[in-house]
Parts: C-alpha cells; structure tokens; sequence
C-alpha cells in the first residue's frame, strides 16, 4: 500500500514531465535484436516493448544474433508471457497489440558475423525490413538496434534505395565490436543514412547514482517488480532482477520528445551531429605509442604468402584478452598476398593482441594499441565521411556520467523513466 501510495503522489508530477515533451507522431518501429545471445538485456528490453506497445505501431521484431545463439524462439517466449498478462494491462491501457500480431511479425535473421566486405546472405529478418521499409507511409521506419548491424547492412544492400526510407537509432558500443565489418559497410556506402550511432550514453541509464533520492538498478526488482505478473517473474531470470535494458534507449527515445529533432532532450539523451566516422588503418604492428578513440574502425592490413583460397575467407585470427577470457576476432584473405582485419575497440584501454594461423609462413607477431576515451577523437585521412544526418553522443565533458561519455543526458531522466515503468508494474499485481 505505501509503495502504491508513493506512485499515485508521484504521477501528476510525472505525467507533467510527459506532456512537456510529447512525441509528435506515433512512430513506425522495427526492432533487430540479439535477443537470448550473450547479453541477457534485450530480454528485460522487450519486456519493457511489451508493457508500453501502444505507443508504436509496432512492424518487425526481427532476431539479429549476429554473435551468439539467440533466436526468434526467444522473441516467441516472450510473447507468450505479454500474453498472460495482456488482460491485466488492458484493464489500464487500450490500444495494445495482440499477440498473434507480434507473432505474425516476429522474423529470424542472420546467425553469424559478416564477412570482411560486410555483407553476405539476405535473411527472413533483412527482406522483412526491406518489406516494412518499402511500405507506403507518410512517416519513416525507425529500425531500432539493439545487436549487430548484418541484418541492417543486408537489407541496404540489397534494396539501397531504402537508405531514403529509414532511420537508424542504434546501440553500439559492444554492438559496434562485434559487428565492424557490417558498420564499415554502412558508413563507406550509405553516408547519407539518418543514423544515430549511440557507443556510450546508454550506460546512463543503468549506471548507479550516490543521490539520496536515486531510483537504482540494483534495487528495482525488489521494489517495483516482485510479484508483477508472468513478465515480473521472468523478469528475476536476467543479472538476478538487476535492471541493465541497454538497449531501452531506443525506445525510450521514441517515446519523448521530438525524435526527428536528435539534438533535443529526450528521455533516450540527445545527441550531436557529426560528420566523420574514425577509421584508422596500419600496415605494420603497433605498440605503445600508437593512440586510437574507442569505438574507432582499426584496419590492420599484414603482407603474407600467397595462398590459393577464396578472397575474404577467415584464415587468420586477433587474439585479445577482455576480463581474463581469451576472445579471437577474425581476419580474412584479400589475395595477392593481402591480409587485412577490421577491430574495434569498446573502451578506454591498453590492447594487447597477437595475430596467428595455420598457414605456414604466416606472419606470427604480437602488439599493443592505447585507446582513449573520448569518440570520435582527433580526425584522420582515413575517417569514413558522413552526411548531414549522422548523430553520436555529446562530446561536452560536463555531461560524462563518470566515464561514459554524453551518459548524463540519460541519466537525468532515469529516475522518472523508472518511476513511470513502476506504474505499470503496479497494474499487474
């Protein structure tokens, strides 16, 4: 009872703070997601689609695993437990989908990481976006990006004239290291894209705050979620009800505000516009004194021997080491003797890396990279140049949550965000 009465005395206060910032018009989205990979996030995101669906019209759930075994199984499941509580909600909300309109466009995209030029095979997942894109509307499609960018980078090149038709708001970070070929593509090929590159902000929304009076992620679950319904109790299922949902930016940024207006504040941060993407390219080994942004395309191209196999075929391998586990990023053969890798880096730190193969007469060598903490960093002759309507995070100092970089332009609004989400948690007690 004090837990609702503390909602109901906050509300008016919340719901002024909503009608400041009213999203025009109710956006088409399509969601690629890595939904049951390796990061459990996207789970607690979809719950967070789910509870406030009537805000979108919802066109794609399309499950984009690009690394790791998730799968649209995953989207379906959670479906199921939307629909055990969907009476509940509708008690409260109209305008909810149905479950068996979720399903019908719920699709399955690619299961692997695009080779080095960016791009392989269309998928259920890339010609369904090309399908949403292409339909008839006075509003553009928002492809939100909670994964890798393959299923996106396919459905481009395979339908381009969709570049005019779409708008990209797009996790990266982690995102962006393991899909660098797809994102290399994107930004050598479609500079125009209207593309919101999101690499660190969205950590505001989950890191933790000393204020008194801060709503924290960590103590969420037992305050808000316990004992709210089939999508409540699923919910405990990921980092133990620790409330991460990295990937809820997106939709929160569709949800306030002015999304066509990305310098504008809105509970999903704001942004600045920026025309070059950092690419730097080496052609030899590097060491201590070599200095990258994170989240910067870092091309090394090595000569070895000649071999008689497919260009851009995986034949040697960047091994790095990231919480004492040994992760391997793939390098690929361009012929003549050309060997060439595309890596990029997350955070601000010291790299050490070695590149190996099986290939006899393959050069064996191992180097270290120093990477800073502020993107795009310093320009290079190698940067990926881009169009009027590519956007990242705030590059002002005064709005670092610590050490992530534009964090505070979410992290202000956190505390409301969660406070209206606790609202509708309520509804399924």
């Amino acid at each position: 009872m004090k837990k609702l009465t503390f909602l109901l005395a906050l509300s008016f206060y919340v719901g002024i703070l909503l009608a400041q910032q009213p999203v025009p018009i109710k956006p088409r989205i399509l969601i690629s997601t890595d939904i049951g990979g390796t990061d459990p996030d996207d789970n607690q995101s979809m719950a967070h689609l789910l509870m406030y669906n009537e805000k979108f019209n919802i066109e794609g759930l399309v499950s984009s695993p690009s690394y790791g075994k998730g799968s649209k199984e995953e989207i379906l499941r959670m479906i199921d437990l939307y629909e055990k509580d969907l009476p509940k909600l509708k008690q409260h909300q109209s305008g909810m989908a149905t479950p068996s309109y979720l399903r019908s466009i719920t699709k399955q995209g690619i299961h692997s990481i695009a080779p080095y030029i960016g791009y392989c095979n269309s998928t259920e997942g890339s010609d369904w976006i090309i399908k949403c894109a292409k339909k008839k509307s006075s509003k553009p499609l928002w492809v939100l990006g909670w994964g890798g960018l393959e299923d996106i980078a396919q459905a481009l090149h395979d339908a381009p004239e969709i570049a005019s038709m779409i708008r990209v708001y797009w996790i990266g970070g982690p995102n962006k290291k393991w899909s660098a070929n797809s994102y290399a593509y994107i930004a050598e090929h479609f500079p125009n894209l209207w593309f919101i590159e999101v690499n660190a902000s969205y950590y505001g929304f989950f890191s933790n705050s000393n204020s008194l009076d801060s709503i924290k992620s960590s103590d969420y679950y037992d305050r808000f979620i316990q004992g709210a319904g089939y999508l409540g109790k699923d919910f405990k299922s990921y980092y133990k009800g620790d409330v991460k949902m990295g990937d809820t930016p997106s939709l929160l940024y569709m949800m306030d505000g002015d999304p066509n207006n990305p310098s504008k504040e809105s509970w999903g941060g704001s942004f600045d516009k920026f025309y070059r993407s950092s690419r730097v390219v080496f052609n030899c080994i590097t060491n201590i004194t070599d200095t990258v942004a994170f989240c910067t395309v870092v091309e090394f191209h090595l000569k070895g021997p000649e071999i008689n196999i497919p260009a851009d075929s995986v034949c040697f391998w960047m091994m790095t080491t990231y919480k004492n586990i040994v992760q391997e990023w793939s390098g690929y053969y361009l012929g003549k003797g050309e060997y060439a890798i595309k890596y990029i880096p997350k955070q601000a730190e010291l790299i050490n890396f070695k590149f190996t193969s099986n290939i006899p007469d393959f050069p064996i060598q191992e180097g270290k990279l120093v990477v800073i903490n502020q993107w795009p960093g310093k320009p290079h002759s190698t940067d990926y140049l881009l169009g009027d309507n590519w956007y990242t995070d705030k590059a002002n100092p005064q709005l670092y949550d610590g050490k992530i970089q534009g964090g505070k332009t979410i992290l202000k609004w956190r505390r409301d965000i969660l406070l209206d989400w606790a609202k509708r948690w309520e509804w399924l007690r």
